[in-house]
């Protein structure tokens, strides 16, 4: 079977069973079960790849996806991030907008401290979003904010899909995760400096409150007591990174133990707490795994079936430009995005794009950042995005479908102007990863 057959087969086996509604991880499985028995010799081959799984799973560098996951459950189920929002908001006075401006900060915090897309925005959502539709706020401008920073937390470390699309594309992943800061940083810049536009141009869709009147202790004594010392985890978890004084694995546990130490420290680490965080770590753990199980052999049938080096040659053969190559991977991924969630953008593209990028000799961190922002617009892409069912999942039931689209959109367009900046000037990924010693 020549590679144009091969690479037909397989990617159209994966469509028609994704299309089906199975699992991500089971539509993998069976995909490769198909794989083995035409290109690996049948029985054979499915005894290979039963060995592949083992050796998947035992890799050292996946240790930080679980150890990430439980650094964010931790703080979310001991109650912890929500006395870090309630901090920042008191802190913010005086600012259009400013119930959407504390979103943007708050989530922005939360991701440095979560990992996790999805949990983020739905904590945002069930803590701000009531109050600013009680506080006349307009939805898109209640939700926007939300759904945006929450996305970013699979930016900024700790990342657990940073983590996923550095080991199976053999990146650095203490590069990686350290690339994502400063992006995802000017994101947040470019939400506030968006918000405060709006809001002053039009007052009704953010109507100025009155907030408590508070002295300066009372603003300033919460953001100390709960929101410097949870920094202090990012920063134990970055600097031992920037430092080389750990490996990716090792900041993760650094992390975790951090993440108790300061539960203990407010009294909030119950038995209950303790029961939930390890069962929530355990349930997303496993399913990133056995993705990730799937996703290894998968790559492998493509690179056996003669599918990888096809694609590579025709690629090759134009003599493309590297960055023409690169901005075709974004498209891809780009319209993926409106239709699949992002772990199976990176199972389905990664065995295909990592060898071209080798080939055309593209940086791989500069490709990961750029592999990671375009996802993070995935979740916010009409019809599927993730987070906007998510989000609609979380809203009033008398807001649509099209209003939750809406107020994704402006928050769409600056991130692709960010993405654009980066395609322009590489260093803003990737300064912070040559800091490592």
């Amino acid at each position: 079977m020549d590679w144009i057959s091969a690479l037909l087969l397989l990617t159209g086996s994966l469509v028609v069973l994704l299309m089906l509604g199975l699992p991500v991880a089971v539509t993998f499985f069976g995909v490769n079960i198909i794989g083995a028995i035409v290109f690996l010799n049948g029985e054979i081959g499915l005894i290979q790849m039963t060995r592949n799984v083992v050796t998947a799973i035992t890799n050292y560098n996946l240790a930080p996806i679980p150890l990430f996951i439980l650094m964010g459950e931790i703080l979310l189920h001991t109650g912890m991030a929500f006395k870090a929002i309630d901090a920042i908001e008191r802190l913010i006075t005086k600012v259009p907008g400013r119930m959407a401006v504390v979103t943007v900060a708050a989530g922005t915090v939360f991701s440095a401290l979560s990992g996790s897309s999805i949990a983020n925005t739905a904590m945002l959502g069930r803590s701000l979003m009531p109050i600013m539709l009680q506080r006349g706020y307009h939805p898109t401008l209640s939700m926007g904010p939300i759904m945006a920073t929450g996305a970013i937390a699979m930016l900024i470390p700790p990342s657990a899909l940073a983590v996923l699309v550095g080991s199976l594309a053999g990146m650095s992943i203490s590069r990686l995760l350290l690339a994502g800061i400063i992006p995802a940083l000017l994101m947040s810049l470019l939400f506030f400096a968006y918000i405060v536009v709006r809001a002053k141009r039009r007052p009704q869709d953010a109507p100025p409150d009155d907030p408590v009147e508070r002295t300066r202790a009372e603003r300033w004594k919460p953001f100390l007591v709960y929101v410097v010392p949870l920094s202090g985890i990012l920063i134990v978890v970055v600097g031992t990174l920037i430092l080389g004084i750990a490996t990716p694995t090792e900041s993760a546990g650094l992390g975790v133990i951090a993440s108790v130490v300061a539960a203990a420290g407010y009294r909030s680490l119950s038995w209950q707490a303790i029961k939930t965080t390890l069962a929530e770590t355990a349930k997303t753990s496993t399913m990133i795994l056995f993705i990730i199980m799937a996703s290894t052999t998968f790559s492998q049938i493509l690179a056996f079936s003669g599918a990888t080096s096809g694609v590579v040659t025709l690629v090759t053969g134009f003599g493309a430009d590297p960055l023409v190559v690169l901005i075709m991977m974004m498209v891809v991924l780009l319209i993926l995005g409106c239709f699949v969630d992002q772990v199976s953008m990176v199972m389905i593209t990664v065995p295909l794009f990592i060898p071209i990028a080798h080939a055309v000799g593209l940086d791989p961190i500069w490709l990961g950042v750029i592999y990671l922002i375009t996802m993070e617009m995935g979740f916010l892409t009409p019809p599927f995005g993730l987070l906007l069912f998510v989000m609609k999942g979380i809203a009033p039931p008398e807001i649509r479908m099209s209003t939750v689209y809406k107020a994704a959109v402006p928050f769409l367009a600056i991130e692709m102007f960010v993405l654009v900046l980066i395609l322009i000037f590489p260093q803003i990924a990737l300064w912070m990863p040559s800091l490592i010693r």
